[in-house]
């Protein structure tokens, strides 16, 4: 007896330990500053415990001016500062600071004139309910066996050791299901992203509030800017302020999206634009300066996203009016810079490809390798009156296939909490892609923007769109199956003559691949190799249907798994 007991201990020492996954505490938060002169990006590196260290990084781009930044924090502990010593060559600049307590806390880097005001969170690391079963289960397993051991080498009746057998054995039945369990269990509202973070969530994310909640949105922003007359050529300090629609409160939610709190597009008359991320100077209040070369009207729009809620585009109703002399006009785009636009038509996508030099030397700027800006379709209005205002982005070459993995950032997008490629890390390009479809025929005026050398390139050019033919709806039922990443089986019915295309769309982070045309295998029957379908998520299987008898299109919703 003594030896069965002994050997089912061994068997239960030997059994291998299921490890639970751990949330992620979050990757670095990067957020792109215009700070008088200085275009900066601030990096706060992740925070692994608390009390510890916070390191800060400041990037600084081509023509920055050398200098020193005071950094400081204040929050829920005790408060810090340290400095940041600027070269005059571009490049990451660190300093570190120190945080005390979970909670919301606040980053200023004041440059002498101006302080830019940066709201971060620090939290614990979640432990969820069912990682600490495994915890605990392990615990009571192991105490068990140790007590079985005693009781099974000093007792005369050696059955009496089968009762810490079998809390062993439930311990580690607990920490089993524990373990199983964990890898299912949703995230806990994060506070900081979706919502408010106060001194209960950021210790423990796992601590429900009442009442529970699933809707996490919040109502659209206001925009106002003062002043609204400038004088030409001189640099003035614009204040933008940002209220609630609802409430008409000042909104001081926003959240660090594509690197920044806010994008601000700032189109001239003459086809200048302006891409500016305004500093946080006081609750819902921010601010950013601005040169006006030439008299005329600037439009002005803002793209932030709040805690809880989707990416929202402001546009400011007054734009800012310059009067004075003109100097100065258009952009000149760097001479190895070449670009294709294809002919686009109304409804339909396109994509637009840069060639930017000759090697793979452009750097992430704003967490992609490119930005597309458009406004049209232009009339006497100009952009302040044009209906349509685009932000597109690329993440490499032609987006048509898995071809654009070279030289692209597919592959290298976050996931769990990892951070991505910052402006460090020049390996990308020379082709960079964007693909769109511009709702309404006209003439746009457009600029794309990479990064290589430190350096914000700008490279203007006008888009043509055509009006699409009218045709009649089609008749075609589609359904759609993802069978492999990348790889699409698709039914059409009826079938015969028809012409098939696909594209993926990724509705959370803006991205839209070229449209891939489908291969009949059989009778109904049309495959599709190759779409890039780069990350896990939620994706949109774009199926455009051509005959005869008119054009479909149909949205089939996919989940792709890491």
């Amino acid at each position: 007896m003594k030896a069965t007991v002994l050997a089912l201990l061994l068997g239960l020492l030997l059994v291998a330990p299921a490890y639970a996954d751990t949330a992620s505490a979050g990757g670095d938060v990067h957020v792109a500053q215009t700070l008088g002169s200085r275009e900066l990006t601030v990096t706060l590196r992740r925070v692994t415990g608390v009390p510890g260290p916070l390191h800060v990084d400041v990037l600084t781009h081509a023509g920055s001016p050398a200098g020193t930044l005071r950094l400081s924090v204040s929050g829920p502990g005790t408060s810090a500062t340290s400095s940041v010593t600027l070269g005059a060559r571009p490049g990451s600049y660190g300093g570190d600071l120190r945080v005390d307590a979970t909670g919301r806390w606040e980053l200023a880097v004041d440059d002498g004139q101006r302080v830019a005001r940066i709201p971060f969170v620090v939290s614990a690391q979640p432990i969820s309910p069912p990682e600490q079963a495994v915890y605990l289960g392990f615990l009571v397993a192991g105490v068990c066996v140790l007590a079985a051991i005693v009781v099974a080498t000093r007792s005369r009746r050696s059955w009496w050791a089968m009762i810490p057998v079998s809390g062993a054995v439930a311990g580690i039945a607990v920490a089993i299901t524990g373990a199983v369990l964990s890898t299912t269990l949703p995230l806990p509202p994060q506070p900081g992203t979706q919502v408010d973070a106060d001194s209960a969530n950021t210790s423990d994310q796992y601590k429900l509030s009442q009442p529970l909640v699933g809707d996490y949105s919040r109502q659209p922003a206001n925009m106002s800017l003062a002043p609204t007359s400038v004088a030409t050529q001189r640099t003035v300090d614009v204040a933008l302020a940002l209220t609630d629609g609802a409430t008409g409160r000042p909104v001081d939610d926003l959240i660090a999206h594509d690197s920044a709190l806010i994008h601000l597009i700032v189109i001239g008359p003459s086809g200048q634009m302006w891409h500016l991320h305004p500093i946080r100077v006081a609750p819902g209040v921010f601010s950013f300066p601005l040169t006006l070369p030439a008299a005329g009207h600037y439009a002005v729009s803002a793209e932030l996203a709040r805690i809880g809620g989707g990416v929202q585009l402001v546009r400011s109703s007054t734009g800012i009016d310059a009067v004075g002399d003109s100097v100065g006009g258009t952009e000149v785009p760097p001479s190895d810079v070449h670009v294709t636009v294809p002919d686009f038509t109304a409804g339909q996508p396109g994509t637009i490809v840069a060639h930017v030099g000759s090697a793979a030397d452009l750097q992430p700027w704003l967490g992609m390798l490119g930005h597309l800006i458009a406004v049209g379709p232009l009339g006497a209005g100009g952009a302040q009156a044009a209906p349509v205002w685009v932000h597109a982005h690329s993440m490499g070459g032609d987006m048509t296939g898995m071809a654009m993995a070279a030289g692209s950032m597919s592959g290298l997008m976050p996931v769990n909490g990892d951070s991505a490629p910052d402006e460090t890390v020049a390996a990308y390009g020379p082709d960079v892609a964007f693909t769109y479809t511009f709702p309404l025929p006209g003439d746009y005026q457009a600029w794309i923007q990479v990064e290589r050398s430190y350096r914000v390139e700008t490279i203007p050019l006008t888009v043509h769109v055509a009006a699409a033919p009218v045709v009649g709806s089609g008749k075609h039922v589609v359904t759609a199956r993802l069978v492999d990443t990348g790889t699409v089986e698709l039914d059409v019915t009826p079938s015969a003559g028809a012409t098939v295309t696909v594209q993926a769309v990724m509705p959370t982070t803006g991205y839209a691949s070229g449209e891939v045309p489908a291969v009949a295998t059989d009778p109904g029957k049309f495959r599709v190799t190759g779409l890039p379908l780069m990350m896990p998520g939620q994706w949109e299987i774009v199926t455009t249907v051509k005959d005869s008898s008119g054009v479909d299109d149909h949205v089939s919703p996919v989940t792709v798994t890491g």
